[in-house]
């Protein structure tokens, strides 16, 4: 049953990305039409989809009940980021490539492949712990994870251009639509169902809309731009090894002060090992820096989730 669950969500994506790898080389878009993609979903959808997506899955009674969940997964995610900037440094990753390396390693693709996995694992009941994950996931993204990548072109900015804030990277759109779900959330504002309803069409064009500029960005690369060097392999490395180690460690050492339901413990284990953000091509576009390692990224650690994940499941039976 894991398996087939696997299976499907891959095929799934991989099917969109060939949809979009298939239209581009039929010539049936403009030359700017991945450019035009990407500004709609940085700063129209990803926003709409991830205001609807607090609101839907969250209250403030489940962020006070597990509370315990997001200490993990915070320290976690703090560990992740620190391990993966010395990797940067160590393995001399260069500039264009460094925040989505980091990226890679901390933040995951929760919603199109971590939900429907945690459901065919341990079902609904298992939604509260994985909305743990998906909370901090968003938060890791928005403001930090994208604004690492929004500052990492592949050519240094002049001194003067450096010393100017731009706002637009430091609060950008999908963070902004965070925070105002934030405070919805917190205040208890109704939202008007046309209004929800609205966002909600207009948020559930992320995904596809990421995975077929995917395949707009192979197709113009060439399929053997799709390839295992250093920098892919340290970073795949540190998504499904590195990542999960750190959450298991971290749930090992704090089983007696602070222990958490079984079921949690596997949750977080296993979002820690989800494959890397589909948006990530579009986030390196926009900041100008390395869109084929990107791609690359989404595309190796995507495949590699059929292996990697009956692997982990396994060892779950070992807590």
């Amino acid at each position: 049953m894991l398996f087939l669950t696997t299976i499907e969500s891959v095929v799934s994506i991989v099917l969109i990305i060939a949809l979009g790898f298939y239209l581009q080389k039929a010539g049936w878009f403009a030359n700017t039409f991945a450019s035009n993609i990407s500004k709609l979903i940085m700063n129209i959808a990803l926003p709409a989809s991830i205001f609807n997506s607090v609101l839907t899955y969250l209250n403030r009674d489940k962020l006070v009940s597990l509370s315990d969940g997001l200490l993990y997964g915070a320290i976690s995610i703090v560990l992740g980021y620190l391990i993966a900037w010395l990797l940067v440094k160590v393995m001399k990753i260069r500039r264009g490539r460094r925040g989505v390396f980091i990226n890679t390693i901390v933040n995951a693709n929760t919603i199109f492949i971590g939900l429907p996995l945690n459901i065919a694992l341990f079902g609904n009941v298992s939604m509260p712990y994985f909305l743990v994950y998906y909370v901090l996931n968003t938060i890791s993204t928005w403001a930090f994870g994208a604004i690492l990548i929004a500052h990492d072109s592949n050519t240094p900015q002049k001194t003067e251009q450096a010393q100017h804030i731009d706002w637009k990277k430091l609060l950008p759109a999908p963070l902004i639509g965070f925070l105002i779900a934030l405070v919805f959330l917190l205040a208890d504002i109704p939202v008007p169902s046309f209004i929800h309803t609205s966002l909600n069409y207009i948020g559930s064009i992320v995904t596809p809309l990421s995975l077929i500029y995917i395949g707009i960005v192979l197709c113009n690369a060439g399929l053997n731009s799709i390839n295992f060097d250093k920098d892919t392999v340290v970073a795949l490395i540190g998504k499904f090894i590195l990542a999960p180690v750190i959450m298991v460690t971290l749930i090992l050492l704090g089983e007696n002060a602070l222990p958490l339901p079984l079921m949690e413990e596997k949750t977080l284990i296993v979002q820690s090992a989800i494959p890397a953000l589909a948006i990530l091509p579009i986030l390196a576009n926009e900041a100008k820096g390395d869109v084929q390692f990107a791609t690359n990224i989404v595309t190796t650690s995507t495949l590699l989730f059929i292996i990697v994940i009956p692997i982990v499941e396994t060892l779950l039976k070992f807590l």
